[in-house]
Parts: C-alpha cells; sequence; structure tokens
C-alpha cells in the first residue's frame, strides 16, 4: 500500500504543475486580448478624413511670450499662450501672394490684456475657464477662423 501512495504522489505533483501551466498560458492570453481590445478603443480613428479643410488642425503652433497684466487692487496676471494655427493659415500663408510666412501674435496679445486688465484678483482665480473660452471666442473672430485653439502657457496671478 505504500507502494502504491508513491505512485500516486508523483502524478499528483506532475499534475499539479501542468495546472499551473495551463494557468499561466490562459492568465498570459487573456492580459493580451484585453491589452489588444483598450489598445483598439483608445487608439484606434475611425479612418474618416474630415472633409473641411477649415476645421482640420494646422502644423503651426504660435507661442506667444507671457506678459505681466495689471489686475484691480495692484495685482496682476502672467499670461502666456499658444494658438494653433488652422489649416486656412496654412493655406494663405503657402499661397504667397504677400502673406505672411510667420504668424503674428500682437492681436491675440492685444485681446488678452484689454480682457484681463482691471479684472478683479477673485475673477481671474475663480473664473478661468469661462475667461479663457471669452479670450479663446476673440481671437478666433479676429483671426477670421485662422486661429484654431488657443492654450495658456502660463497663467501666474499675484
Amino acid at each position: 500500500m505504500s507502494k502504491d501512495k508513491k505512485k500516486d504522489a508523483p502524478e499528483d505533483e506532475e499534475g499539479a504543475k501542468g495546472g499551473k501551466k495551463k494557468l499561466l498560458i490562459i492568465a498570459l492570453a487573456a492580459v493580451l486580448v484585453i491589452g489588444g481590445g483598450a489598445y483598439f478603443f483608445l487608439f484606434s480613428g475611425s479612418g474618416e478624413a474630415a472633409a473641411d479643410p477649415a476645421t482640420e488642425t494646422g502644423t503651426v503652433v504660435l507661442s506667444i511670450e507671457p506678459v505681466a497684466i495689471n489686475l484691480a487692487g495692484g495685482s496682476y496676471l502672467k499670461l502666456g499662450m499658444a494658438l494653433q494655427m488652422s489649416a486656412l493659415y496654412d493655406l494663405h500663408a503657402g499661397g504667397g501672394h504677400g502673406a505672411a510666412a510667420e504668424p503674428d501674435g500682437t492681436k491675440a496679445l492685444d485681446i488678452a490684456i484689454t480682457q484681463f486688465s482691471g479684472a478683479a484678483l477673485a475673477d481671474v482665480q475663480t473664473n478661468r475657464e469661462a475667461l479663457k473660452e471669452a479670450l479663446e471666442h476673440s481671437i478666433i473672430e479676429a483671426y477670421h477662423g485662422e486661429v484654431y485653439e488657443v492654450r495658456y502657457t502660463e497663467y501666474v496671478t499675484q
């Protein structure tokens, strides 16, 4: 009887090792399937190109150096911006006929100074997103659709 127990014991150990290998292979396959699915859902596009070039983003980004803007009560806002130019700008700049090769950020800077000058420090600190949306709308309108998006590169109050 003791011989039968010894014969069964090695088979149980081999069976346990084989079970662990199978479990490891199944777990690895599951991780690969989940990773592939995550990649598909997160990084795959619809594959459709936009037909309207006015809505496509361009490759030109205009960085505007930070400027200190006086606020009410002796405080100030240090504001830096980057303008994402649309494909319309690329078409106008590439077409020649007196179009500037480098975009001009003076209009955007003037609009920002006008909007933020004399504003209350509390408003600038608490309504940042609303002020950004208003600034972005004004800049897009001033540049006649050549600016696609406005991003803050610096926004410091004191």
